[in-house]
């Protein structure tokens, strides 16, 4: 397997020079870093060519890493079930960046592309429908984003009584503590299985 992406490595550094980076062979995957608006036509390239064959898109996945300036990388996983090859399409792009959509290229693209801008605020120009997917209607911010707040001010919930979804404040059940059961200085107060042979002793 490892020969059959190194070959198809050196194949594409050929055919795609200037429009993909230096492509990266780790943990038994290519990775082909594509810039934005050379992704249709590389994803175009990678699904009609006779040697790629890559007709099968797997997944699109997002990646957030807020010190660099593009701060999200934009994962495509590609299937060749012809020569039993997958690859990886990575774009790097920001809050601004408009990242071509490739359902044009990949009808199935659709809703991976609609989540990944759900949780976290890419934008894919060209999109049919580009709406939030797993989030409700009206929501703010972008959940799988670093400095997406862990806690709200206000729950969301269905009321069966009302029929219908409700907004209502954060309400704590239990205040937070550390229950440390295996410090010697926060025993508990009952006798665990095995405690009694010990102290018998």
């Amino acid at each position: 397997m490892t020969q059959a992406l190194n070959e198809l490595s050196t194949y594409l550094g050929e055919k795609l020079s200037g429009r993909i980076g230096e492509a990266v062979l780790a943990y038994g995957e290519l990775t082909v870093p594509v810039e934005p608006g050379n992704l249709v036509e590389v994803a175009t390239f990678l699904r009609d060519d006779a040697r790629c064959q890559f007709i099968s898109i797997i997944d699109i996945s997002g990646a957030d890493y807020p010190s660099r300036a593009r701060r999200f990388d934009v994962v495509y996983h590609l299937l060749s079930p012809k020569q039993n090859v997958r690859i990886r399409l990575k774009v790097q792009a920001d809050e601004e960046t408009l990242v071509p959509s490739l359902t044009s290229v990949y009808p199935g693209a659709d809703w991976y592309e609609r989540e990944t801008y759900d949780l976290y605020g890419v934008l894919f120009s060209g999109h049919p429908d580009l709406r939030r997917l797993l989030t409700d209607y009206g929501f703010e911010g972008h959940p799988l984003r670093k400095d997406f707040p862990l806690t709200g001010f206000v729950e969301v919930r269905y009321d069966d009584e009302a029929k219908r979804v409700i907004y209502e404040p954060v309400e704590l059940k239990q205040e937070f503590r550390n229950f440390d059961f295996l410090s010697p200085w926060e025993g508990t107060d009952y006798v665990l299985p095995g405690d009694e042979k010990a102290k018998a002793n």
